[in-house]
């Protein structure tokens, strides 16, 4: 094959240029069930402008990988993108096997079975070896895979994906799933999903660290799963300055009403971007401090910005998904609807984000047990739900008839729709 600009020593004397590769495996299936639809994956991400995957606005080259049953056709794809002068971002979806006799670890591609990984799968060592042969540029690498029962010990039992650790210069991000994992509906996978919806949301690119917190935190990965880099690997660092890749600004609009909540306490201070402290906080239980560091922010935020903008409304959100991982329904139903108003009024009814935030509303609201406080952010939920032009119409019809029913003690499952 004729890939030019192979083996150049890094690219010396050219002019800096970028590469995405996004690779889609082999579907992880379980009878019949789909753990995850490589495919998909990789037709969704695409849809992202290049400049905004690899942060930064440079010229650079997409190449999609589908299909594909031969391992050398990955790996000679994988030296054009490792060739490059220019940041580099490596996307991998689909299902991690291993040899039976080996106990090597691969990436299936298309057609691999049992007996043939040898041949028809990709050598994790392969994918490993190449990018420590980059000599130069940013190089990010984000992960959404299943392993399967032959795979699974030698990465959930060892809790990190072999050899990527160890990579100079090469940021890795993403999750692997056990073989357990349930089985979805074939669509864009959670993780992968949130990864797209952080990147379009952000009127500036986040970090790398920052997208991958805040998509496990609102994908809420199952039990087990491996994610990389864990909570208290992020810890251990800062996040970086967001990369400067600007998006259109959203219009602007009537300053939101603040939501009501506990009186704010004295927090702490905030220096830099807390949204991996945040998460981590959150996952080891320790909701109190997130809540306040959370609020913290905020106040910072909108003494900068202001009440109206789109990065305190971006903070009510976070808020929201931090009081749903407390187990605090009431407050995470009031804060989505009111990120959700606040956006319907900047994007209009037909943006996903709007719905998503009605979404997030309505579903920590089915989980409120208690009637009074069902019956407190309920009617908020409902009136936000009549305005959405494009709203699913079974989605109004749920949250009507629940608070119906609330509102009438004599009917039961008031509270269990």
């Amino acid at each position: 094959m004729g890939f030019g600009g192979v083996g150049d020593g890094g690219g010396r004397g050219r002019a800096p240029r970028g590469h995405v590769l996004l690779l889609a495996a082999d579907a992880a299936v379980r009878r019949g069930g789909v753990l995850v639809a490589p495919g998909v994956n990789v037709a969704a991400l695409a849809m992202v402008p290049a400049d905004v995957l690899l942060g930064c606005e440079v010229p650079a080259d997409m190449v999609c990988l589908e299909g594909v049953r031969d391992p050398n056709t990955v790996l000679a794809r994988l030296r054009v993108a490792v060739a490059a002068t220019g940041p580099l971002f490596v996307y991998v979806s689909g299902r991690l096997t291993a040899d039976r006799r080996s106990r090597r670890l691969f990436v299936a591609l298309a057609g691999t079975t049992a007996g043939s990984v040898r041949y028809t799968s990709l050598p994790w060592e392969w994918l490993v070896g190449e990018l420590r042969s980059r000599s130069g540029g940013v190089t990010t690498v984000v992960v959404d895979l299943v392993a399967d029962k032959e795979a699974w010990p030698l990465v959930g039992e060892a809790g990190a994906l072999p050899g990527l650790a160890e990579l100079a210069g090469v940021e890795v991000f993403g999750v692997v799933c056990g073989p357990d994992v349930p089985a979805g509906g074939g669509g864009v996978s959670g993780y992968t999903r949130q990864w797209i919806d952080q990147l379009r949301r952000a009127p500036v690119r986040p970090s790398d660290v920052e997208v991958h917190v805040l998509a496990v935190g609102s994908a809420a990965p199952a039990p087990g799963t491996l994610v990389v880099p864990s909570a208290r690997e992020l810890e251990m660092r800062r996040s970086p300055a967001p990369a400067r890749v600007r998006r259109e600004p959203e219009k602007p609009g009537r300053e939101p009403e603040p939501v009501a909540g506990p009186a704010s306490r004295p927090g702490p201070v905030v220096e830099g971007d807390p949204r991996a402290r945040l998460h981590a906080l959150a996952v080891e239980g320790r909701h109190g401090e997130a809540d306040a560091l959370a609020r913290a922010w905020e106040r910072s935020v909108v003494e900068r910005w202001g009440r109206a903008s789109a990065e305190a409304v971006r903070c009510a959100e976070i808020r929201a998904d931090l009081a749903r991982m407390a187990g605090d329904f009431v407050s995470a139903t009031r804060l989505w609807v009111h990120a959700g108003r606040a956006r319907l009024e900047w994007q209009g009814g037909d943006a996903a984000e709007v719905r998503d935030a009605a979404a997030g509303a309505l579903y920590c609201w089915t989980q409120v047990k208690d009637r009074a406080g069902a019956l407190e952010a309920g009617p908020e939920l409902v009136d936000l739900l009549r305005t959405l032009p494009l709203a699913d119409p079974g989605h109004l019809r749920l949250a009507e008839r629940r608070l119906e029913a609330l509102r009438d003690p004599g009917r039961s499952g008031a509270l269990n729709p």
